[in-house]
């Protein structure tokens, strides 16, 4: 296994460890350990990306894991921001039911043999989404604060919705059946 898989897998460990410090209860600057383990993790993205392109280290096994590391990341930090009273569980649903989406549109055009790459309003939604994240998990109690956690939150949502009406658009043609 390469050095992008590698981190690939130390993202997916770190989800645990990120879920206890986030919802158990008591533990001295938990929220603080949890937003670091997210940031961390978050930031490996970046790096295995990077060191699978710049070395020439892309495999299946990454093209398949990566992508599902990101989703099972910000799906539980999602979900924790749900059971911990700082996100309406309707957006979370809006946003988790898009990347369920796109991974089906990802698995329909890989069966026809196309590759359907991120696009430019996918990558936004996932930077908005990765600062929302860390806002909550911080959630700092000062109004100024608040208010950015807001416009974070329904700017994740508008741009979950763009960006899943822009690759139904550019790829409305991978629902129609081959012949």
């Amino acid at each position: 296994m390469n050095l992008p898989n590698k981190i690939t897998i130390f993202r997916v460990i770190m989800i645990p460890v990120f879920l206890v410090f986030m919802l158990v209860p008591d533990i001295p600057g938990g929220k603080y350990i949890a937003a670091a383990v997210f940031i961390i993790a978050a930031l490996s993205d970046l790096l295995d990306g990077y060191l699978a392109r710049r070395y020439h280290l892309i495999t299946n096994f990454g093209k398949f894991m990566d992508p599902l590391a990101d989703k099972l990341l910000v799906s539980s930090a999602l979900i924790c921001f749900v059971q911990l009273g700082l996100m309406p569980a309707w957006i979370v649903v809006v946003i988790i039911a898009r990347e369920f989406i796109i991974s089906g549109f990802r698995l329909i055009a890989s069966d026809n043999g196309v590759v359907i790459a991120a696009s430019w309003w996918g990558k936004i939604k996932t930077n908005v989404q990765m600062i929302m994240s860390v806002l909550l998990i911080f959630d700092l109690d000062f109004y100024a604060i608040n208010v950015l956690e807001q416009i974070f939150i329904y700017l994740s949502l508008i741009l979950t919705v763009v960006s899943l009406i822009d690759y139904m658009v550019k790829n409305k043609t991978i629902l129609k059946e081959k012949h």
